[in-house]
């Protein structure tokens, strides 16, 4: 839609991910996408628990491209387990990544968001910032987190013309989800379970007849809430869910 991005990833595992997560080659891959739409890019390994690092990756892509107006505050992480047995490394690493990173997005973008007039900040949350679910509770914990930030956020830089939101979605078709530590999670039961056994697993837990999303339909929600189409909401929590939330 016009824009040029400042891109930001760990490109490497976490110990208490069970999934693969991007590699450098993942990013150079959207760099070659970005690219092919001609537009620009910057596109710098960086972990958003890494304050210094962000630091630099964002003044380094504005003084690349010129300004910033939009920050979307998406990285994240997935991991399962009960509250009483879970590791303490678990805790904090979802902790770090999912609540904190998020404030050190906002953080280091906020100056350049000022600089430039105003802006938008929009926040991936999940439908679990909206309700809870078992054996995810440090995941809870953060996506309900951010929605307490969003909202401060909203409050503080209201009066600097930046508005702030976040998005809740349910299962989207993405490997943070399509692995079989996911489906044992719904599934305990199983014991070989697949994507297909997932598939009606998934589809109960939604109101729309769909057991899970694409990610453009997420892009699409990012992109309004970005848009002048979105120039008077802020501090809005928007459930992209398939109606997840109200079951």
């Amino acid at each position: 839609e016009g824009a040029d991005i400042i891109a930001v990833d760990i490109c490497r595992q976490i110990d208490t991910v069970p999934y693969p997560m991007a590699t450098p080659d993942d990013l150079a891959e959207t760099v070659k996408q970005v690219e092919a739409l001609d537009r620009r890019i910057v596109a710098v390994e960086a972990d958003v628990r890494d304050h210094d690092a962000l630091q630099a990756a964002v003044d380094r892509g504005v003084a690349e491209l010129g300004r910033l107006d939009i920050v979307v505050a998406n990285a994240g992480i997935a991991s399962h387990g009960s509250a009483e047995e879970m590791s303490l490394q678990t805790w904090q690493d979802m902790i770090d990544v999912n609540l904190t990173g998020v404030w050190l997005t906002a953080k280091v973008a906020i100056p350049h968001l000022k600089a430039a007039g105003g802006g938008s900040i929009i926040i991936t949350s999940s439908a679990a910032g909206l309700q809870a679910y078992a054996n995810v509770s440090h995941y809870v914990a953060a996506k309900h987190g951010v929605v307490g930030l969003m909202r401060t956020l909203a409050l503080e830089l209201g009066p600097h013309n930046i508005r702030v939101n976040s998005i809740h979605p349910t299962q989207v078709d993405t490997p943070m989800i399509m692995n079989e530590p996911t489906y044992r999670l719904f599934m305990p039961d199983a014991e070989n379970p697949t994507r297909e056994d997932f598939a009606p697993v998934s589809q109960a837990m939604h109101a729309l007849p769909t057991p899970w999303m694409d990610p453009v339909d997420i892009s699409n929600a990012v992109l309004f809430l970005a848009s002048d189409e979105a120039r008077y909401i802020t501090g809005v929590t928007l459930p992209v869910d398939a109606g997840a939330v109200i079951k």
